[in-house]
């Protein structure tokens, strides 16, 4: 049962191998279509991100250097905006400032203004002020009386370079030049060296760069020398001088509150533009630390609306930091883009991914499904023809001894009536019936071991001459018309089971017999060698032929052909048993030429040991 379930078995197991390859290269393809899809998704967002994080990149590099400008306004000048801007130089941090007035609750700016005060109405001396005071009241007397105004600004003149050339400290140069604005100041008449000790300073030739920058700056940068009540007075008399001057101070005023605000720790080993905090832009430049305050979320709705406008981006992206740090270099900063399409294209994807894994995983089960009722199903036949031919052995078993008995009682009968001549021919017809009936029981009886592989050759050298003679022998005794046989085989040895060929001879001949209209039956036998090894047999007899559309199916099992439309009795196993004997001996057989004449047999017999 197993030799037979094999070949279906093994043609299954090629077919679900073909197919489990066929499904793995389908999943293959399917896995490769979410992972293209995939990273098509990918690559768009890479590109959005690289985009978003350029421009961030070119923006805060371009706000940067427009601010150039104004931070380094402010680092010269106290007067100037500090306010977002950051400045490190060699460790010291410029901006944003952090001047505070010292602690403590002295004032001495207040107490020199009112000596100087005291002073000035009295008539006393002046301490350090002394010659201050004399040109101050010179240069008053001058601008109240009735000479020329060239002559208040010559005095003037002369006041402001002693100023310059007798330098005092900030807390007594400070509360004199206050003093001195405040009893010179006469709205436009006043004298323009005076009006620009208020906020520009004195001009060079007066030394006024390195020494003066002006009554307001020189308050701020000052500033931490004295206590915040000491600031305080002093800002307060500066500001009322400035209005009654017409020159502004709102910005004096925003100096004066920002400083001490912003400050900002910077971290160690930058190397390159850092964001810090989301809020700080800065760059380093070897010693030099130079930063502007962004605010980071207007600068990524502006990038969100930019790239809406200028690319495919869905309205509802958001641009934002990917991993949000307190310090981001700009080489690493990283800019995350969500949008909720992608998302959505994203689970399509693995929704049709696994709806076609499904798909496969649904085929392979019913491919297994199917292999396992194929074999259920042959198994089922196979155990039919099994039945079959065990019924078909047995029947020609029990069919061989009746055929004995009744050979054994026809030759006895055969013996004694020999001398009646009106059954003379009896007993010979009977012995003849029974051999027919015998060889075709060996017929059966040998195709179904065959079949079912239990014939195991017994191979022999015999000569093709012999084989001849003894079916000549066997034809003589069993045919009801007469033979005439010739053969043409030289000294030709074949190297096979003896009692097989005879049989596949006998099928032959006895075929010729039963196919033939003509008298006698004429048969031939010639062999010749085959392209140099092996052997050629060419049986021919002188039947009706078989045409050709049936050379092929002749050697069917259980196939016959019909005689001028007559069809012929017998079991349609003769040919099929030739072709299976010249198998198990590696040979063939087919119709070498077939005519009404009659019909050539080509039986190809290889040599077991070739040259």
């Amino acid at each position: 049962m197993l030799r037979r379930l094999l070949p279906t078995l093994v043609a299954l197991g090629c077919g679900l191998l073909a197919l489990t390859w066929g499904l793995v290269s389908l999943q293959r393809i399917f896995a490769q279509e979410r992972e293209d899809a995939r990273e098509q998704l990918r690559s768009s967002r890479a590109t959005f991100e690289d985009y978003a994080t350029q421009t961030l990149q070119r923006t805060l590099a371009q706000q940067m250097e427009g601010n150039l400008v104004a931070l380094h306004a402010a680092m010269g000048d106290p007067l100037a905006p500090g306010e977002g801007f950051f400045l490190q130089f060699r460790g010291t941090q410029f901006l944003p400032r952090l001047t505070r007035s010292a602690p403590g609750s002295r004032t001495p700016l207040r107490r020199n203004y009112q000596q100087l005060v005291r002073a000035l109405a009295e008539g006393t001396p002046g301490g350090p002020w002394q010659e201050r005071l004399i040109r101050l009241r010179a240069v008053e007397k001058a601008l109240d009386g009735k000479r020329s105004s060239t002559r208040a600004n010559a005095l003037a003149d002369e006041l402001l370079r002693y100023h310059a050339a007798n330098p005092l400290t900030p807390d007594q140069e400070l509360p004199f030049v206050l003093l001195l604005l405040e009893r010179l100041q006469r709205g436009e008449a006043t004298p323009p060296l005076v009006r620009a000790l208020l906020r520009e300073g004195l001009p060079e030739d007066l030394g006024g760069i390195d020494r003066s920058a002006g009554l307001q700056r020189d308050l701020l940068r000052e500033r931490w020398r004295f206590t915040q009540p000491d600031f305080d007075f002093l800002l307060t008399h500066v500001v009322r001088v400035s209005t009654a001057l017409g020159e502004p101070s709102d910005d004096f005023l925003a100096r004066a509150r920002e400083a001490g605000a912003g400050g900002l720790v910077m971290p160690e080993g930058l190397t390159g533009p850092t964001l810090i905090g989301e809020r700080w832009y800065v760059e380093p430049k070897g010693e030099l630390v130079r930063g502007i305050a962004v605010d980071l979320d207007a600068l990524l709705r502006d990038l969100t609306r930019d790239m809406q406008e200028r690319t495919r981006f869905d309205k509802n992206g958001v641009v934002r930091l990917k991993a949000p740090d307190a310090v981001q270099p700009l080489e690493t900063l990283r800019l995350e883009v969500v949008v909720p399409q992608w998302t959505a294209a994203e689970t399509a994807i693995e929704q049709r991914y696994g709806l076609k894994t499904l798909l496969v995983a649904t085929c392979g089960a019913l491919a297994l499904a199917i292999v396992v009722m194929a074999v259920v199903a042959q198994h089922g036949r196979y155990r039919y023809v099994e039945l079959k031919s065990d019924f078909v052995a047995t029947v020609s078993h029990e069919l061989r001894t009746p055929l004995a008995s009744i050979r054994l009682l026809a030759e006895t009968m055969e013996r004694k009536l020999s001398q009646l001549p009106e059954m003379r021919d009896y007993p010979a017809r009977i012995i003849q019936a029974a051999d027919g009936l015998h060889f075709l029981v060996e017929n059966i009886l040998s195709f179904n071991r065959i079949d079912k592989g239990r014939w195991k050759p017994r191979p022999a050298r015999v000569r093709l001459e012999e084989l001849i003679g003894t079916l000549r022998s066997d034809l003589e005794g069993n045919t009801a018309v007469p033979i005439r046989l010739t053969a043409d085989v030289g000294e030709v040895e074949l190297e096979v089971d003896p009692s097989l060929l005879r049989l596949l001879l006998s099928n032959l001949a006895r075929n010729a017999c039963v196919y033939n209209q003509r008298n006698p039956v004429e048969l031939s036998l010639r062999a010749y060698p085959h392209e140099g090894h092996g052997c050629v047999v060419l049986f021919g007899d002188n039947g009706i032929g078989i045409p050709e559309k049936e050379w092929e199916n002749v050697f069917r099992d259980f196939y016959r052909l019909s005689s001028q439309g007559t069809e012929v009795h017998g079991s349609g196993l003769g040919l099929a048993l030739c072709r299976k004997i010249m198998a198990l001996h590696g040979g063939s057989i087919s119709i070498e030429s077939s005519s009404p004449l009659g019909t050539t047999f080509s039986l190809y017999f290889p040599d077991p040991h070739p040259s």
